[in-house]
This record gives C-alpha cells, sequence and structure tokens, in this order.
C-alpha cells in the first residue's frame, strides 16, 4: 500500500491503519531499545521536578491553556 492508496482511506481507517502497524511492530519486536536521546530528556525532567522547576498542570488548566490559544 502507497501513501496514495492511504491517503484516500478516511481518518478512522488511517488510525485503524495506524494501530495495527504499531501492534505487529509490538509484536515482532518485545525488546525495542529507546533511542539515547529519550534518557537525556527524561533525566533533564526529572532534574527539573527535583529542583522544583517543573510546573504541572491539571487536565483542566492544559484545556484551557490549549483553547485560549486557538
Amino acid at each position: 500500500m502507497g501513501i496514495l492508496e492511504i491517503k484516500k482511506l478516511d481518518i478512522e481507517e488511517r488510525m485503524l491503519l495506524m494501530e495495527q502497524i504499531w501492534n505487529s511492530i509490538y509484536d515482532e519486536n518485545k525488546q525495542i531499545d529507546s533511542p539515547s536521546w529519550h534518557k537525556k530528556i527524561i533525566n533533564h525532567r526529572l532534574e527539573l521536578i527535583k529542583s522544583g522547576k517543573m510546573r504541572f498542570l491539571s487536565i483542566a488548566e492544559v484545556k484551557r491553556e490549549v483553547y485560549a490559544n486557538r
């Protein structure tokens, strides 16, 4: 299936196809190593949390900020 065929599918069909692709990858590769940059980001975020510089928002706050900026 090529990109042109994929673009002909409606959104729900594409989302289902994407889910099936991810499931097939997971089924074949139970142990997938994360890229090294993942660990760097996680460590950076943990340091922000420990230092008190990380800001946490509730779902309601996130929705307000997202919808206010549209």
